[in-house]
């Protein structure tokens, strides 16, 4: 039997309007390297604290948190030219997701 723990393939990522034709994963750009990066959360709890204090414009969009696999964050990311960093709840890196 496979000993992988099915949890350590999931990452919780923010979601811009949810459930609409413009949903998409909240990302970001470096202003000094100009990179893109989007934020994934090995907890709930970590992304709803960093959420806090991530900036965003909560007068023009909506919000959630969603569960995705490591895949699915990944494709993702890639399609729209991310890097994906796995964040802890105070917004440190704690490393990159390949």
């Amino acid at each position: 039997m496979d000993n992988t723990n099915i949890e350590d393939n999931w990452y919780y990522v923010i979601v811009q309007n949810p459930e609409t034709a413009s949903e998409k994963i909240l990302g970001f750009s470096d202003e000094k390297t100009s990179k893109k990066f989007l934020p994934a959360f090995k907890t709930k709890q970590d992304a709803q604290k960093c959420f806090q204090m991530l900036p965003k414009d909560l007068f023009k969009d909506k919000y959630d948190i969603h569960a995705m696999i490591e895949e699915d964050v990944l494709t993702t990311a890639e399609k729209e030219g991310h890097q994906v960093f796995v964040l802890d709840e105070t917004g440190q890196v704690l490393k990159p997701l390949h």
